[in-house]
């Protein structure tokens, strides 16, 4: 029955803001168009269809809400003004029970606020669409932050996630452009970041990696953790005073220096993805603070560290190579790194992607550096990756978006910002440390460990294979035992060698890096 009611709010919804006509001109049957006029009939639809759209989904609750939010990053499926529309969905939420909040703290804490606080605000200071903050005062006088989530949320989520399901079946099957848009896979990524940030103990993860990633850091504060009261449904970290970096006129009043902390904003996130491979994909403007305080002032304050995004070595590789190939107005080496990925399909001429990239990208480059919208020239990328069926990779998704975020924070801090000009030289270095001397040794002292625990056991590895090649020898037949034995002679003579050249090149490259750590002084001084 609850279900059903659901269902029932949720057409109403549809209906209300004429969500149907949207989909009007690709239906597919005649009849599903006339049974749509027909219901549309009285209703004033005068708002743009992604303003509609918008104010549906904050018309169906927060999961909706989180749904926006996640189907605003994927402008390779959407139009730009529904994508743009989606972008401006907050957690306008309104906060729940100050009584369900102390229960889920005693249940998940084993007592209650007051016997673990010396002071707790019943009153919340903030609500999202998963949790909500509390502020609180240990017994040793340090002030922290207590994140509650909200009761009840997984029953929610997966009986909104069922219909949604239910949804996007259909819409593959009745909408014209249903396959392309890919609406169960969206589904399935919204499905893997709600139950991520449902529990709580993997955001106090990443927020400690961040936090460790930049420690001694002048960029970046990330709040401490305090371990011992972290669980999945609730987590209590530091306290951080801070102004919320929309308040651009407050800033300014305490003495900020704008320029300075937009590229700051550009050097933490390209630090992030570049450095560390491990970023911060939720940075709008409610997660960022800037600190006032005399010791610390313009730093920037991250918080809620829900989603996150991961880069290996080829992502990051991949990325500095084009990056600096756009920099640098080289084409063909983007449309060959899109092949040799493997992001377009085989067969793919590499003159046509180039040529395709060129007349996307160079109009934009016409203009000064400082008024490139990176933005812009990924909407541009995403449209031509449609012609080119290029696979778009969640992680790469997840960057984008918070790359987007980044550019329109950092050009409101500071409308001249260069982005490349800033970020140029953290993109060289990252590629000087991947080639040069440096990240041999880098790589070489990560190495030794595996290198020093193999080469004992070469001798023995040899001698096992020198058996069993005599083993396979004596089940040979006794006709050919004769020839089989000479050429298992030839052949141990040719496999031996190998191996003992093998063993003293290990034994050399040993003997050679501990030479090296002995000098590891005189060799960083050379670095």
């Amino acid at each position: 029955m609850l279900k059903l009611l659901r269902l029932a709010k949720i057409l109403f919804v549809i209906l209300k803001y004429g969500l149907d006509e949207l989909a009007v001109s690709s239906l597919r049957h005649p009849a599903f168009k006339v049974l749509l006029r027909v219901l549309s009939i009285g209703r004033k639809l005068d708002a743009p269809r992604g303003a509609r759209l918008r104010m549906a989904l904050e018309a169906l609750g927060p999961i909706f809400v989180k749904l926006g939010q996640v189907l605003s990053t994927r402008r390779d499926l959407l139009p730009p003004d529904i994508a743009n529309e989606l972008a401006l969905l907050q957690d306008r939420v309104p906060p729940f029970d100050s009584e369900l909040a102390v229960r889920e703290i005693t249940r998940a804490l084993g007592a209650a606020p007051e016997q673990l606080f010396a002071e707790f605000d019943r009153t919340p200071v903030a609500s999202a669409s998963i949790a909500q903050v509390h502020f609180a005062r240990l017994r040793d006088g340090r002030e922290v932050a207590v994140k509650v989530l909200r009761p009840g949320m997984k029953a929610v989520i997966d009986d909104d996630l069922a219909l949604m399901r239910d949804a996007a079946a259909l819409i593959e099957r009745v909408w014209r452009d249903g396959k392309r848009l890919k609406p169960r896979e969206v589904v399935a990524e919204f499905d893997t970041y709600l139950h991520d940030e449902l529990d709580l103990m993997r955001e106090a993860a990443n927020a400690s990696q961040l936090r460790r990633n930049f420690a001694g850091s002048p960029l970046l504060r990330v709040p401490e953790m305090h371990w011992d009261l972290c669980r999945e449904s609730v987590i209590v970290m530091e306290r951080m005073h801070g102004i919320p970096i929309s308040q651009i006129e407050r800033m300014q009043a305490a003495g900020i220096d704008l320029r300075k902390l937009s590229s700051d904003g550009v050097e933490i996130f390209f630090t992030q993805v570049f450095r560390h491979g491990f970023f911060h994909a939720d940075m709008h403007p409610g997660n960022i603070y800037v600190s006032e305080a005399p010791g610390s002032l313009g730093q920037y304050i991250a918080l809620d560290f829900g989603i996150v995004g991961t880069l290996s070595d080829l992502d990051r590789d991949y990325l500095a190579q084009n990056f600096l190939a756009f920099f640098n107005r080289d084409y063909r080496r983007v449309a060959q790194a899109h092949i040799d990925s493997g992001w377009v399909p085989k067969g793919t001429r590499v003159e046509e992607l180039e040529a395709a990239v060129r007349s996307t990208c160079e109009p934009i480059f016409d203009k000064p550096l400082k008024d490139i919208s990176f933005g812009h020239v990924l909407l541009r990328l995403f449209q031509l990756s449609r012609r080119f069926n290029v696979e778009v990779q969640p992680q790469l998704v997840l960057l984008q978006k918070t790359l987007l975020n980044i550019e329109g924070l950092g050009r409101q801090l500071d409308p001249d910002l260069d982005l490349w000009k800033t970020a140029r030289p953290i993109l060289q270095r990252w590629m000087d440390e991947q080639l040069g001397l440096r990240a041999f040794i880098s790589r070489s002292k990560a190495e030794l460990p595996l290198i020093a625990g193999r080469l004992p056991q070469i001798p023995r590895l040899v001698h096992q294979v020198l058996e069993q090649q005599i083993e396979a020898g004596e089940r040979i037949d006794r006709q050919e035992k004769l020839l089989a034995l000479l050429v298992r002679q030839q052949h141990r003579r040719r496999s031996v060698w190998p191996l003992l050249l093998m063993f003293a090149t290990g034994l050399i490259v040993g003997v050679l890096l501990v030479i090296y750590f002995m000098h590891a002084g005189d060799a960083a001084s050379f670095v």
